[in-house]
């Protein structure tokens, strides 16, 4: 098993630290459905999957 051959000191740790920030995620409104969404993620709304305001899959033609 591998070992550090040093301490990493404090400050060198804290550096590599500083990247981890919990962010809220950013939501944006879909021009169609008006639905809150995250950017760049396809939404469920009323069995229809939309992307880009666009409809993706519609489960109503799947199911008839």
């Amino acid at each position: 098993m591998a070992h550090p051959k040093h301490r990493i000191s404090q400050t060198r740790q804290a550096k590599r630290r500083t990247h981890y920030k919990i962010e809220a995620p950013n939501v944006s409104t879909c021009p169609t459905t008006g639905q809150p969404h995250l950017f760049h993620r396809a939404h469920w709304h009323e069995g229809k999957l939309y992307y880009k305001g666009k409809v993706v899959i519609d489960s109503q033609e799947k199911e008839a």
